[in-house]
């Protein structure tokens, strides 16, 4: 009869019980909020960074580690009507996030302003994470 229980069998299974035991759920509002930090999910099984979400986009594990945040990113795009003033981030640590800009006036933000988090979650429960202009973009440095 062939055996197909090798070494190389239970090892992977060893290490995939021990990262489905650290895997969090999805971080919801809440969760990612905790104590004002910006929050982000790193697959176990790739290292691939992500927010917020159910399964790893480049494997589709749902092992996730959760780790902070520096909240320094790049705006990419705009999301959304001027007003609302939400745009697109691309975090430091390489995944990317939808965030409302505070402290300036929304013709004020362009692509490529550099931007630091100030709230994970903004006050009235939305979801979005709150980001302040730290470095505005010169039209030389601007991605269009």
């Amino acid at each position: 009869m062939l055996q197909t229980d090798t070494r190389e069998h239970i090892e992977f299974r060893e290490d995939h019980e021990a990262a489905t035991a650290a895997t969090t759920a999805p971080a919801g509002p809440a969760a990612s909020a905790v104590g004002g930090e910006l929050l982000f999910q790193r697959c176990l099984w790739c290292g691939t960074p992500a927010y917020r979400r159910s399964f790893c986009r480049a494997c589709g594990s749902t092992a996730f580690k959760r780790e902070r945040s520096t909240g320094a990113g790049v705006i990419v795009r705009r999301n959304g009507p001027a007003p609302h003033n939400t745009w697109f981030v691309a975090m430091e640590e390489g995944f990317t996030l939808v965030c409302q800009v505070t402290g300036t006036a929304p013709v004020a933000v362009a692509v490529g302003a550099r931007v630091s988090a100030v709230r994970a979650v903004a006050p009235l429960g939305q979801g979005l994470p709150v980001v302040e202009l730290t470095h505005s973009a010169s039209p030389m440095e601007r991605w269009w």
